[in-house]
């Protein structure tokens, strides 16, 4: 009897089936539910029988890129790319010290979750084994290039698991570097498999359920309610983690959810148009200009400030309402244009869009040189101004141009 193996155990009279998972000591049996949680036994309390042996064994490895694999389990079936870069969906208890660390990789995910067995031929692959607060433009342009060569070896569709609190930027950077023509669905999870709450399975559920849909753009797949009933679909480019630790963290901002997936059912409700599968041919312009900052201005910030960005190829200010800033700060901002900074003017509002013609601050700013973003994210605009930098002919053109979905026509109340 070993880690993978299929078993199930009685003990007085309950009765557990699932995947046998490393355990603390010899004394104890942990296994994986199919529900997704974990449940630890007494070994002595226990009878346990082995009902099948390594059941996700893996059955060999391709040298696609990094550290790719392949496991096979039904013809029939789509194939979906499973790339992991890390974070909480890919964590386990280290057992010797009881820590969650960012230790698995693609393989070990189908392993934690059995529900993703028949749902499709996978391929697995490690990019990155980070957590996601380490993430780094680079590691975005290695991951949209393993996309890339994932999606030309012929897969339907591609999930990234990646931790939650960056994945917002790595969306992004992929829906400006990426034209895809079958889905690419990030997902992550709030809390650790080791959680009775943990919300990894079902979000790796529904995200390969989105991978195999229609929808060929760059999407967040998460819990779309506290609950485990439904997760929603996020356009990597309008979508913003807005709580540290709910499930349902995560939300477009100014609008609905682009789809909605009833975990149940497996059902899925469109709320708006989307790219439909190949609609496109694949490209990747992967090229990036790292140095951006990003900053945002606050009631009495000193002018000095933004010395600190002196020399920098852009700017992302996060005004406040309209897109202003205190009149002390213009004229600083003036010379960080002439010396060749791009300055861009996003909103610290939740919702709505810059428009700096409407007081005499904003005009100012215009005047100054500052380019306005409309009701970019501002997270969205910094990675957009990366890309633009070195691929854009006019950057000032692109920043005021919805290229991946990240500004809207309107900017109407929803709730």
């Amino acid at each position: 009897m070993n880690p993978g193996d299929r078993v199930r155990v009685d003990r007085d009279d309950r009765t557990y089936e699932g995947v046998l998972l490393p355990s603390s000591s010899d004394e104890h049996l942990v296994v994986k539910l199919e529900g997704g949680y974990n449940v630890g036994v007494d070994r002595a309390e226990a009878d346990v029988d082995v009902l099948a042996e390594d059941v996700y064994e893996i059955d060999g490895k391709d040298s696609v890129g990094d550290e790719a694999s392949e496991i096979a389990f039904d013809d029939d079936l789509p194939t979906i790319s499973l790339i992991s870069t890390g974070g909480t969906i890919a964590s386990t208890v280290d057992y010797r010290t009881g820590a969650v660390t960012a230790q698995f990789d693609a393989e070990d995910v189908l392993r934690a979750v059995p529900d993703l067995a028949g749902r499709a031929n996978y391929r697995g692959r490690v990019v990155a084994n980070i957590l996601s607060e380490n993430m780094e433009p680079p590691i975005w342009q290695d991951l949209a290039e393993a996309v890339r060569e994932e999606i030309e070896a012929g897969v339907d569709g591609v999930v990234v698991m990646h931790g939650t609190d960056t994945m917002q930027y790595s969306a992004s950077a992929l829906a400006f570097m990426l034209e895809t023509p079958v889905p690419v669905v990030f997902t992550g999870s709030q809390r650790s498999a080791d959680r009775p709450s943990s919300d990894n399975v079902m979000n790796a559920v529904c995200a390969v359920e989105a991978a195999k849909s229609d929808c060929a753009e760059v999407l967040v797949c998460m819990h779309g309610s506290e609950s485990d009933d439904v997760c929603a679909l996020h356009r990597g480019t309008r979508v913003q983690k807005n709580h540290t630790s709910r499930r349902d963290a995560f939300e477009t901002v100014g609008a609905e959810p682009l789809g909605l997936i009833d975990y149940e059912t497996e059902a899925l409700t469109w709320n708006r148009d989307y790219q439909e599968r190949g609609a496109v041919d694949l490209d990747l312009v992967s090229g990036l200009e790292s140095d951006v900052e990003l900053l945002k201005f606050t009631p009495g910030m000193d002018p000095a400030f933004l010395d600190v960005v002196e020399g920098s190829e852009g700017l992302i200010i996060e005004g406040t309402g309209l897109g202003h800033v205190h009149t002390d700060l213009i004229p600083r901002i003036e010379e960080l244009i002439d010396g060749g900074t791009t300055v861009v003017m996003t909103s610290q509002c939740l919702e709505g869009r810059v428009c700096d013609r409407v007081y005499d601050t904003g005009r100012d700013l215009l005047d100054a040189g500052v380019i306005e973003a409309g009701d970019t994210l501002p997270g969205t605009a910094k990675v957009k101004l990366m890309w633009a930098l070195e691929n854009a002919d006019d950057v000032e053109a692109a920043m005021g141009t919805s290229l991946a979905g990240e500004l809207q026509e309107r900017s109407v109340p929803w709730e």
